[in-house]
Protein backbone atom coordinates (compact mmCIF):
# COMPACT_ATOMS: atom_id res chain seq x y z
CA UNK A 1 0.00 0.00 0.00
CA UNK A 2 2.99 2.30 0.66
CA UNK A 3 4.74 1.43 -2.41
CA UNK A 4 1.61 1.99 -4.09
CA UNK A 5 0.92 5.73 -2.59
CA UNK A 6 4.59 6.20 -3.24
CA UNK A 7 3.89 6.07 -6.81
CA UNK A 8 0.88 7.21 -7.41
CA UNK A 9 2.25 10.72 -5.69
CA UNK A 10 5.70 10.73 -7.75
CA UNK A 11 3.20 9.94 -11.03
CA UNK A 12 1.65 13.03 -9.60
CA UNK A 13 4.41 15.16 -9.68
CA UNK A 14 5.80 13.91 -12.77
CA UNK A 15 2.69 15.05 -14.62
CA UNK A 16 3.53 18.71 -12.79
CA UNK A 17 6.58 19.38 -13.44
CA UNK A 18 5.95 18.46 -17.54
CA UNK A 19 2.81 20.54 -17.01
CA UNK A 20 5.31 23.11 -15.72
CA UNK A 21 8.00 22.66 -18.20
CA UNK A 22 6.13 22.36 -20.85
CA UNK A 23 4.05 25.49 -20.13
CA UNK A 24 7.17 27.55 -20.33
CA UNK A 25 7.10 28.10 -24.14
CA UNK A 26 3.90 29.87 -24.23
CA UNK A 27 5.48 33.02 -21.92
CA UNK A 28 9.07 32.96 -23.19
CA UNK A 29 7.96 33.07 -27.31
CA UNK A 30 6.18 36.22 -26.63
CA UNK A 31 9.30 37.62 -24.86
CA UNK A 32 11.22 36.45 -27.57
CA UNK A 33 9.12 38.01 -30.32
CA UNK A 34 9.06 41.43 -28.33
CA UNK A 35 12.74 41.42 -28.65
CA UNK A 36 14.45 39.18 -26.71
CA UNK A 37 17.02 36.71 -27.64
CA UNK A 38 16.64 33.78 -26.71
CA UNK A 39 19.67 32.68 -24.87
CA UNK A 40 18.83 36.15 -22.69
CA UNK A 41 15.28 34.76 -22.00
CA UNK A 42 17.18 31.45 -20.41
CA UNK A 43 19.33 33.58 -18.46
CA UNK A 44 16.47 35.44 -16.79
CA UNK A 45 14.86 32.21 -16.01
CA UNK A 46 17.48 30.42 -14.37
CA UNK A 47 19.27 33.81 -13.18
CA UNK A 48 15.80 34.56 -11.87
CA UNK A 49 15.08 31.26 -10.17
CA UNK A 50 18.91 30.98 -8.43
CA UNK A 51 17.86 34.19 -7.00
CA UNK A 52 14.25 33.10 -5.52
CA UNK A 53 16.06 29.48 -4.35
CA UNK A 54 19.04 31.75 -2.73
CA UNK A 55 17.36 31.55 0.97
CA UNK A 56 17.21 27.26 0.27
CA UNK A 57 21.09 27.50 -0.81
CA UNK A 58 21.85 28.95 2.56
CA UNK A 59 19.91 26.89 4.61
CA UNK A 60 21.57 23.74 2.87
CA UNK A 61 24.96 25.21 2.68
CA UNK A 62 26.72 21.99 3.86
CA UNK A 63 26.07 20.57 0.75
CA UNK A 64 28.85 22.38 -0.63
CA UNK A 65 31.36 20.34 1.37
CA UNK A 66 29.27 17.00 1.19
CA UNK A 67 28.26 17.00 -2.05
CA UNK A 68 29.86 19.15 -4.58
CA UNK A 69 30.14 16.76 -7.68
CA UNK A 70 26.73 16.25 -7.22
CA UNK A 71 25.61 20.30 -7.23
CA UNK A 72 28.15 21.15 -9.81
CA UNK A 73 26.99 18.06 -12.39
CA UNK A 74 23.57 18.83 -11.79
CA UNK A 75 24.09 22.33 -12.13
CA UNK A 76 26.02 21.70 -15.58
CA UNK A 77 24.29 19.03 -16.94
CA UNK A 78 20.89 19.74 -15.84
CA UNK A 79 20.34 23.35 -15.76
CA UNK A 80 23.12 24.79 -18.36
CA UNK A 81 23.87 21.68 -20.61
CA UNK A 82 20.30 20.85 -21.46
CA UNK A 83 19.97 24.09 -22.57
CA UNK A 84 23.04 25.61 -24.32
CA UNK A 85 23.51 21.90 -26.54
CA UNK A 86 19.77 22.62 -27.44
CA UNK A 87 20.35 26.39 -28.62
CA UNK A 88 23.37 25.58 -30.74
CA UNK A 89 21.44 22.66 -32.47
CA UNK A 90 18.37 24.23 -33.40
CA UNK A 91 20.72 27.26 -35.35
CA UNK A 92 22.08 24.12 -37.05
CA UNK A 93 18.69 21.63 -37.67
CA UNK A 94 15.22 22.20 -37.26
CA UNK A 95 13.44 22.55 -34.04
CA UNK A 96 11.46 19.16 -34.61
CA UNK A 97 14.46 17.39 -35.21
CA UNK A 98 16.28 18.37 -32.43
CA UNK A 99 13.35 17.79 -30.04
CA UNK A 100 12.80 14.73 -31.20
CA UNK A 101 17.01 13.82 -30.45
CA UNK A 102 16.95 15.19 -26.78
CA UNK A 103 13.79 13.22 -25.87
CA UNK A 104 16.03 10.03 -26.78
CA UNK A 105 16.89 10.76 -22.86
CA UNK A 106 14.29 7.87 -21.61
CA UNK A 107 15.82 5.63 -23.80
CA UNK A 108 19.30 6.20 -22.80
CA UNK A 109 18.52 6.26 -19.29
CA UNK A 110 17.50 2.71 -19.90
CA UNK A 111 20.15 1.76 -21.57
CA UNK A 112 22.56 3.49 -18.97
CA UNK A 113 20.44 1.14 -15.87
CA UNK A 114 20.67 -1.72 -17.88
CA UNK A 115 24.26 -1.42 -19.28
CA UNK A 116 25.85 0.84 -16.81
CA UNK A 117 24.25 0.10 -13.45
CA UNK A 118 23.61 -3.42 -15.02
CA UNK A 119 20.39 -3.29 -13.70
CA UNK A 120 17.45 -4.89 -14.91
CA UNK A 121 14.44 -2.61 -16.18
CA UNK A 122 11.11 -3.43 -16.86
CA UNK A 123 9.70 -4.20 -20.45
CA UNK A 124 6.75 -1.78 -19.63
CA UNK A 125 9.04 1.07 -19.48
CA UNK A 126 11.27 0.09 -22.93
CA UNK A 127 7.72 -0.62 -24.76
CA UNK A 128 6.93 3.02 -23.28
CA UNK A 129 10.00 4.42 -24.68
CA UNK A 130 9.37 2.95 -28.33
CA UNK A 131 5.62 4.59 -28.18
CA UNK A 132 6.72 7.44 -26.68
CA UNK A 133 9.66 8.44 -29.35
CA UNK A 134 7.40 7.43 -32.28
CA UNK A 135 4.72 9.71 -30.63
CA UNK A 136 7.34 12.72 -30.30
CA UNK A 137 7.93 12.08 -33.97
CA UNK A 138 4.86 12.81 -35.05
CA UNK A 139 4.46 15.50 -32.60
CA UNK A 140 7.18 17.38 -33.68
CA UNK A 141 6.42 16.37 -37.37
CA UNK A 142 9.38 15.32 -37.79
CA UNK A 143 9.25 14.68 -41.40
CA UNK A 144 9.11 18.17 -42.06
CA UNK A 145 12.65 19.09 -42.29
CA UNK A 146 15.24 16.05 -42.44
CA UNK A 147 18.49 18.16 -43.23
CA UNK A 148 21.41 16.12 -42.18
CA UNK A 149 23.93 18.39 -40.59
CA UNK A 150 26.20 16.26 -38.31
CA UNK A 151 27.64 19.15 -35.89
CA UNK A 152 23.45 19.73 -34.99
CA UNK A 153 22.83 15.91 -34.57
CA UNK A 154 25.53 15.54 -32.08
CA UNK A 155 24.72 18.75 -30.09
CA UNK A 156 21.21 17.49 -29.78
CA UNK A 157 22.32 14.34 -28.71
CA UNK A 158 24.46 16.30 -26.24
CA UNK A 159 21.46 18.09 -25.08
CA UNK A 160 20.02 14.49 -24.65
CA UNK A 161 22.90 13.31 -22.81
CA UNK A 162 22.63 16.22 -20.36
CA UNK A 163 18.71 15.36 -19.90
CA UNK A 164 19.97 11.48 -19.01
CA UNK A 165 22.01 13.51 -16.38
CA UNK A 166 19.17 15.40 -15.00
CA UNK A 167 17.32 12.00 -14.84
CA UNK A 168 20.19 10.15 -13.33
CA UNK A 169 21.42 13.10 -10.80
CA UNK A 170 18.14 14.06 -9.24
CA UNK A 171 18.07 10.60 -8.23
CA UNK A 172 21.50 10.27 -6.34
CA UNK A 173 21.81 11.29 -3.19
CA UNK A 174 18.51 10.22 -1.83
CA UNK A 175 19.19 7.30 0.64
CA UNK A 176 21.20 6.94 3.27
CA UNK A 177 22.20 8.87 6.42
CA UNK A 178 24.06 11.64 4.20
CA UNK A 179 20.94 12.15 2.14
CA UNK A 180 21.33 14.86 -0.42
CA UNK A 181 18.11 17.52 0.33
CA UNK A 182 16.70 18.09 -3.51
CA UNK A 183 15.37 21.56 -2.64
CA UNK A 184 19.02 22.14 -1.94
CA UNK A 185 20.27 20.41 -4.70
CA UNK A 186 18.15 22.57 -7.07
CA UNK A 187 19.01 25.54 -5.54
CA UNK A 188 22.79 25.03 -6.13
CA UNK A 189 22.28 23.78 -9.68
CA UNK A 190 20.66 26.67 -10.22
CA UNK A 191 23.37 28.60 -8.67
CA UNK A 192 25.86 26.63 -10.90
CA UNK A 193 23.37 27.04 -14.05
CA UNK A 194 23.27 30.73 -14.08
CA UNK A 195 26.96 30.95 -13.77
CA UNK A 196 27.93 29.01 -16.80
CA UNK A 197 24.90 30.35 -19.20
CA UNK A 198 26.35 33.96 -17.65
CA UNK A 199 29.24 33.37 -19.83
CA UNK A 200 27.49 31.75 -22.71
CA UNK A 201 24.65 34.38 -22.67
CA UNK A 202 26.20 37.52 -22.05
CA UNK A 203 23.15 39.03 -20.35
CA UNK A 204 24.77 42.43 -20.56
CA UNK A 205 24.02 42.72 -24.01
CA UNK A 206 20.42 41.82 -23.73
CA UNK A 207 17.46 44.53 -24.84
CA UNK A 208 16.39 44.75 -21.24
CA UNK A 209 13.67 47.73 -22.26
CA UNK A 210 11.78 44.71 -23.56
CA UNK A 211 10.77 43.96 -19.99
CA UNK A 212 9.18 46.97 -19.25
CA UNK A 213 6.82 47.02 -21.89
CA UNK A 214 4.41 44.09 -22.47
CA UNK A 215 3.94 41.05 -24.97
CA UNK A 216 1.11 39.62 -26.88
CA UNK A 217 -0.74 36.02 -25.76
CA UNK A 218 -3.40 35.07 -27.73
CA UNK A 219 -4.45 38.80 -28.90
CA UNK A 220 -3.82 40.08 -25.53
CA UNK A 221 -0.67 42.45 -24.58
CA UNK A 222 0.26 40.76 -21.02
CA UNK A 223 3.31 42.93 -19.36
CA UNK A 224 6.22 41.23 -20.36
CA UNK A 225 7.18 41.25 -15.92
CA UNK A 226 4.64 38.81 -15.56
CA UNK A 227 5.27 36.35 -18.36
CA UNK A 228 8.97 36.53 -16.33
CA UNK A 229 7.26 35.45 -13.46
CA UNK A 230 5.84 32.79 -14.64
CA UNK A 231 8.95 31.23 -16.47
CA UNK A 232 10.70 32.24 -13.40
CA UNK A 233 8.16 30.82 -10.67
CA UNK A 234 6.47 27.90 -12.47
CA UNK A 235 8.05 26.67 -15.38
CA UNK A 236 11.80 26.75 -13.91
CA UNK A 237 11.29 26.89 -10.16
CA UNK A 238 8.12 24.24 -9.59
CA UNK A 239 9.07 22.22 -12.44
CA UNK A 240 12.48 21.62 -11.08
CA UNK A 241 11.38 20.57 -7.52
CA UNK A 242 8.48 18.48 -8.74
CA UNK A 243 10.84 17.24 -11.33
CA UNK A 244 13.74 15.93 -8.66
CA UNK A 245 10.99 14.70 -6.15
CA UNK A 246 9.24 12.46 -8.79
CA UNK A 247 12.54 10.76 -9.80
CA UNK A 248 13.09 9.76 -6.06
CA UNK A 249 9.64 8.83 -5.88
CA UNK A 250 9.53 7.04 -9.07
CA UNK A 251 12.97 5.69 -10.82
CA UNK A 252 14.70 8.11 -13.58
CA UNK A 253 13.30 5.34 -16.69
CA UNK A 254 10.09 5.90 -15.72
CA UNK A 255 10.04 9.55 -14.51
CA UNK A 256 11.93 10.47 -18.05
CA UNK A 257 9.35 8.45 -19.87
CA UNK A 258 6.74 10.96 -18.41
CA UNK A 259 8.80 13.81 -18.93
CA UNK A 260 7.68 12.87 -22.75
CA UNK A 261 4.61 14.76 -22.03
CA UNK A 262 6.19 17.89 -21.96
CA UNK A 263 6.45 17.84 -25.86
CA UNK A 264 2.83 17.43 -26.22
CA UNK A 265 1.61 19.94 -23.19
CA UNK A 266 3.57 22.66 -24.68
CA UNK A 267 2.38 21.82 -27.87
CA UNK A 268 -1.25 21.82 -26.94
CA UNK A 269 -0.76 25.14 -24.99
CA UNK A 270 0.60 26.85 -27.86
CA UNK A 271 -2.12 25.62 -29.99
CA UNK A 272 -4.66 27.32 -27.27
CA UNK A 273 -2.89 30.49 -26.29
CA UNK A 274 -0.56 31.19 -29.31
CA UNK A 275 -2.87 30.13 -31.62
CA UNK A 276 -0.57 27.90 -33.27
CA UNK A 277 -2.18 25.17 -35.37
CA UNK A 278 -2.30 21.31 -34.55
CA UNK A 279 -2.44 18.88 -37.00
CA UNK A 280 -4.25 15.77 -37.37
CA UNK A 281 -0.26 13.88 -37.11
CA UNK A 282 0.04 15.71 -33.62
CA UNK A 283 -3.04 14.69 -32.30
CA UNK A 284 -2.95 11.33 -32.80
CA UNK A 285 1.08 11.63 -31.97
CA UNK A 286 0.19 13.11 -28.59
CA UNK A 287 -2.35 10.12 -27.97
CA UNK A 288 0.64 7.82 -28.29
CA UNK A 289 3.00 9.73 -25.81
CA UNK A 290 0.45 9.58 -23.61
CA UNK A 291 -0.43 5.56 -23.88
CA UNK A 292 3.45 5.32 -24.11
CA UNK A 293 3.94 6.97 -20.56
CA UNK A 294 0.80 5.23 -19.01
CA UNK A 295 2.61 2.04 -19.79
CA UNK A 296 5.80 2.91 -18.29
CA UNK A 297 4.28 4.14 -15.60
CA UNK A 298 2.00 0.93 -14.84
CA UNK A 299 4.67 -1.49 -14.32
CA UNK A 300 3.36 -5.10 -12.68
CA UNK A 301 5.50 -5.31 -8.89
CA UNK A 302 7.13 -8.01 -8.90
CA UNK A 303 8.44 -10.60 -6.22
CA UNK A 304 12.39 -9.85 -5.90
CA UNK A 305 14.58 -12.73 -6.10
CA UNK A 306 18.20 -11.63 -4.73
CA UNK A 307 20.75 -8.90 -4.71
CA UNK A 308 20.56 -6.95 -8.29
CA UNK A 309 24.01 -6.56 -9.59
CA UNK A 310 25.85 -3.04 -8.84
CA UNK A 311 22.94 -2.49 -5.95
CA UNK A 312 23.90 -1.18 -2.52
CA UNK A 313 21.83 -3.68 -0.18
CA UNK A 314 19.54 -6.67 -0.77
CA UNK A 315 16.45 -6.60 -2.71
CA UNK A 316 12.83 -7.49 -0.82
CA UNK A 317 9.48 -6.33 -1.23
CA UNK A 318 9.00 -2.99 -2.50
CA UNK A 319 7.16 -2.72 -5.98
CA UNK A 320 8.92 -2.89 -9.59
CA UNK A 321 9.51 0.51 -10.29
CA UNK A 322 9.50 2.02 -6.88
CA UNK A 323 11.64 4.26 -4.96
CA UNK A 324 12.15 2.34 -1.06
CA UNK A 325 11.76 4.46 1.88
CA UNK A 326 15.11 5.74 3.38
CA UNK A 327 16.57 3.00 4.86
CA UNK A 328 14.73 0.82 3.09
CA UNK A 329 14.84 -2.30 0.12
CA UNK A 330 13.69 -1.47 -3.34
CA UNK A 331 12.64 -4.56 -5.69
CA UNK A 332 14.41 -5.72 -8.98
CA UNK A 333 14.43 -3.48 -11.78
CA UNK A 334 13.59 -0.46 -9.92
CA UNK A 335 16.48 2.16 -9.27
CA UNK A 336 17.27 3.52 -5.63
CA UNK A 337 18.72 7.22 -5.18
CA UNK A 338 22.33 6.44 -4.99
CA UNK A 339 23.53 9.32 -3.15
CA UNK A 340 16.43 15.67 -11.59
CA UNK A 341 14.60 19.84 -17.01
CA UNK A 342 14.81 21.16 -18.12
CA UNK A 343 14.51 21.09 -20.86
CA UNK A 344 14.66 24.55 -23.27
CA UNK A 345 14.19 25.94 -26.50
CA UNK A 346 11.15 26.81 -28.42
CA UNK A 347 7.59 26.02 -27.93
CA UNK A 348 7.42 22.63 -28.81
CA UNK A 349 9.23 21.61 -25.76
CA UNK A 350 10.56 22.66 -22.42
CA UNK A 351 13.16 20.60 -20.94
CA UNK A 352 14.97 21.85 -23.52
CA UNK A 353 12.77 24.74 -23.81
CA UNK A 354 12.82 28.31 -22.79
Amino acid sequence: MHASRERNAGLGLALASAFAFGGSGVAAKPLIEAGLDPLHVVWIRVAGAALVMLPVAWRHRDLLIRKPALLAGFGMLAVAGVQACYFAAISRIPVGVALLIEYLAPALVLAWVRFVQRRPVTRAAAAGVVLAVGGLACVVEVWSGLGFDPIGVLLALGAACCQVGYFVLSGQGADGDDAADPLGVIAYGLLVGALVLTVVARPWEADWQVLAGGAAVAGTVVPAAVLVGWIVLVATVVAYVTGVVAVRRLSPQVAGVVACLEAVIATVLAWVLLREHLSAPQIVGGAVVLVGAFIAQSSTPKAASGPVAGGAGAVTGAAEGDVAPKGGVVAEGDVPPEGDVVAEGDVASERATV
